[in-house]
């Protein structure tokens, strides 16, 4: 069930209706069952996928407990669930990439095999919920959290359907115990979610779904283009990723609103960050702290050599890559980060933060950076990613020429290119806003009339957008 679809402006209102006319000790209930309801709209075979690893990390960590002086027992029982909960995210995710790349590697040897792959559909979320579930055991196996008894209320923790197939990857001491808690309604919390969903379907639809026309006709056939049809192709996507990535993040944040229930924020403005180090703590911010704090810092963190932090800052960026997609392109996108971190830490200095045009000069180029690596990532192979890489500049010598092929190439959306560029720069007013302030506050507390200016403003690009009919999954389904 698609946040962009009929079937969630069915769905929202009446769980959100019986949710507040339920005594507060049966509503952990309803968010299990119509969490399950949601998931189960994609593919109703996947749901054992997700009760496979609740129930394994519900018992692990009742185990984990239960034998807490034995550390031999407590390892046992964590590198079972690590085993388990990965294994399965391995074979419908990674097992033929693994295979197709152990047989690629061994032709090198002139040993020719034939790979054996299994044709399984990738259930939605799998990375999103078994990085929760292994958080949580984690936590219990560490001590910073203790175990839930109720199996209900751990179920309603891991499947609670806001979040569920794309994020933000909740931790147990944020969203387990608002599960449990007695909420009131409150109608500014309520109204405040209702603004941060329509936010978020704005970037959606008005944006993302927009650049995506061009974006994926260039991105689908990439030898057909040159010159500054590729640069703009990957300009496109760089803002359509944010927008759809970070408006699914706003909607899901929303809509737990509505339920009494705050999400931690997933992105803050990452496109003005002024280094690499700086656009991750702004970028996908619930999955860069997992991987700080169940990764990074068990590899030894900052607590080690110059040499060792760069190995580990490696291992870290590549597992990111890898977590995106079984794909080369992930990995290799992963390891430029990873690298772009490891000479940051090399020759950076801590100083004073930049202002006025040192800061603008630091955004840009972490921008084109950025943007380069998106390259990667949205390439279907290596040897794509090259192309774009090597025939961007194409014809650049003949400046009227290469603006005018390149423009000529975004044949779709030539007459929305104004359009486009109009909520390009909204986008831009508003993270720069956001920088310092609560948009979404700011605006509900001005006066009535320059409040519905915004919101008529924001609705008629909205529904300028859907004339497009460009209507698309959200891009992290996939992953």
């Amino acid at each position: 069930m698609l946040f962009n679809s009929w079937q969630f402006a069915v769905f929202l209102p009446v769980v959100f209706g019986l949710y507040w006319s339920l005594p507060h000790r049966y509503r952990w209930l309803l968010i299990l069952a119509s969490s399950y309801w949601f998931y189960m709209s994609w593919n109703v075979k996947y749901v054992v996928l997700i009760l496979f690893t609740t129930a394994i990390s519900y018992v692990a960590a009742l185990l984990l407990e239960r034998f807490r002086e034995n550390m031999a027992a407590r390892k046992f029982i964590l590198t079972f669930t690590l085993a388990s909960c990965l294994g399965v995210l391995f074979v419908f995710k990674y097992f033929n990439f693994f295979t197709e790349s152990f047989v690629a590697f061994m032709k090198i040897f002139t040993l020719n095999l034939h790979p054996m792959t299994i044709k399984l559909l990738l259930p939605v979320g799998i990375s999103f919920y078994t990085f929760q579930t292994l958080g949580y055991v984690i936590d219990v196996y560490r001590g910073n959290t203790q175990a839930e008894r109720h199996f209900g209320i751990y179920a309603a923790f891991i499947s609670f359907f806001p979040q569920l197939v794309a994020g933000p990857i909740e931790r147990t001491n944020n969203l387990l115990p608002q599960i449990r808690a007695h909420h009131e309604f409150s109608y500014e919390q309520a109204t405040y979610g209702l603004k941060l969903m329509a936010w978020g379907f704005f970037k959606k639809l008005a944006v993302a779904d927009v650049l995506a026309i061009y974006s994926d006709k260039v991105f689908g056939d990439v030898y057909s283009y040159k010159g500054l049809a590729l640069v703009l192709a990957a300009f496109f996507f760089t803002v359509q990723i944010y927008c759809d990535f970070s408006g699914y993040s706003d909607i899901a944040r929303g809509c737990a609103k509505l339920f009494g229930i705050e999400l931690m924020e997933n992105f803050r403005s990452p496109y003005l960050s002024a280094s690499i180090r700086e656009f991750w703590s702004r970028w996908h911010i619930s999955l860069s702290t997992w991987f700080r704090d169940y990764v990074y810092i068990p590899l030894g963190g900052n607590r080690c050599g110059k040499f060792r932090r760069a190995v580990n800052v490696m291992i870290t960026f590549i597992v990111s890559g890898l977590w995106h997609g079984a794909n080369w392109t992930f990995v290799l996108w992963g390891a430029v980060h990873g690298l772009a971190q490891v000479v940051e830490n090399a020759f950076s200095r801590r100083e004073h933060e930049p202002h006025g045009l040192e800061w603008a000069l630091r955004v840009c180029i972490t921008f084109m950076f950025v943007m380069m690596a998106w390259v990667l990532f949205r390439s279907q192979g290596i040897n794509e990613a090259a192309y774009i890489f090597t025939h961007s500049l194409d014809g650049i010598t003949g400046i009227t020429a290469y603006i005018k092929d390149g423009i000529n190439a975004m044949k779709e959306i030539q007459g929305r290119l104004k359009y486009s560029l109009l909520v390009v720069s909204l986008l831009l007013v508003w993270d720069y806003c956001s920088l310092r302030n609560d948009v979404v506050l700011k605006i509900s507390g001005r006066k009535t009339l320059l409040r519905w200016a915004v919101y008529m403003l924001s609705l008629m690009l909205l529904m300028s957008s859907l004339q497009l009919k460009a209507s698309h999954e959200f891009i992290y389904f996939q992953f």
